[in-house]
């Protein structure tokens, strides 16, 4: 909206001229999206803990997360608003990728929504049965990957790179649904998991957010995407000011969720963020590499596969508890201690990551 009100104003004041650079509306979403995030967080804050939103215990779960029972929770809504109003203030809202990424993130939230909801009145930890989220998510997954198929103008939007090889790319062709979708609902499901402890989430989805914000840049680039030849994706770089908004609200966030949590994410947050970084991946083409760099979501989706599989073929378990963040924890590690030794996997992750821009 803004960007519409500043392209009219810099035809008198050219100084509002600057707000036509990609750049720099990436650095004002960034800016706008926190500060937001700090003004309203206390105020949301209170109002769920006025409406009594709190955190409902798994009976399984460590004993040291008793204590947490009664937090306020379903947080997340406050990220979602955050993300929306700051990609809509600063962002260009004639880009179709725009639109999809807000779609896929808004959809996925709802579901969380749900399933938080049904958490509070039913006063248990199940919430929406699993078949019935998986459906939701399966059915808005299809949608934004069929979109984005069928609007598709150039073989290398549907086409799966290879990082660290200069020329492979594999045409998908009506298999990019299939890839698309994939990747959109494990990365949604896989951060849901990973959202066990007191910001373990919530930064590593800003670390990968913000290297996709770059990658997004640089692929919608005309001049850098030849130079590290990597697919250019017209109009993908529109996508960093959406980044841009997730990396402020996502800090913002974690300016509350940080140990001890003044209030938790849940589902409407958690699986919202994860299916916007795996939109955000699949439109600049970069998936494999979102798995390098969301190893760390990878590993805690895997987990809980493995240990219930195993639980299943042979009635014993793997860890102590799944998903591993809770293996740890049942070992003795201090809480504090397993969340940020994993932030820091997960940076080194990004890093890794990010090389492949340059080394094919």
């Amino acid at each position: 909206m803004l960007l519409w009100l500043t392209d009219y104003l810099s035809g008198f004041v050219s100084g509002f001229s600057v707000f036509q650079y990609l750049t720099f509306r990436t650095m004002v979403s960034v800016v706008t999206a926190l500060t937001m995030s700090l003004l309203i967080g206390p105020i949301v804050i209170a109002k769920l803990s006025h409406y009594q939103i709190g955190q409902v215990v798994r009976d399984d779960g460590p004993e040291s997360h008793f204590s947490k029972a009664g937090t306020p929770t379903m947080g997340g809504a406050l990220i979602l608003i955050v993300i929306v109003i700051t990609t809509l203030l600063w962002g260009d809202l004639d880009n179709r990728y725009v639109w999809t990424v807000l779609g896929v993130t808004t959809s996925f939230g709802v579901i969380g929504w749900w399933d938080d909801y049904l958490k509070l009145t039913r006063r248990n930890s199940q919430g929406l049965l699993s078949r019935w989220k998986f459906f939701w998510q399966s059915v808005m997954g299809l949608a934004a990957a069929s979109f984005l198929y069928l609007t598709a103008e150039l073989p290398a939007e549907t086409d799966l790179i290879v990082p660290f090889f200069k020329e492979v790319a594999i045409p998908l062709g009506v298999g990019y649904i299939a890839v698309a979708y994939f990747v959109i609902v494990w990365t949604s499901n896989a951060v849901n998991f990973t959202d066990g402890l007191d910001g373990l989430a919530i930064l590593p989805t800003v670390m990968v957010g913000a290297a996709l914000g770059l990658i997004a840049y640089l692929v919608g680039n005309a001049e850098f995407a030849p130079y590290l030849q990597i697919p250019y994706i017209p109009n993908a770089g529109e996508l960093a000011v959406f980044c841009g908004a997730m990396i402020g609200a996502g800090l913002g966030f974690l300016w509350f969720n940080t140990y001890p949590a003044q209030v938790f994410m849940g589902d409407v947050g958690a699986l919202a963020l994860g299916a916007a970084l795996g939109a955000v991946a699949i439109i600049v083409r970069h998936e494999i590499v979102l798995f390098i760099m969301g190893g760390l979501f990878v590993v805690e989706a895997m987990s809980v596969i493995i240990q219930v599989a195993s639980y299943r073929l042979t009635g014993r378990r793997v860890f102590r508890m799944a998903p591993i963040h809770h293996h740890f924890e049942l070992k003795g590690w201090p809480e504090p201690r397993i969340i940020v030794r994993f932030w820091i996997v997960t940076l080194v992750l990004v890093l890794i990551g990010l090389s492949t821009l340059k080394l094919r």
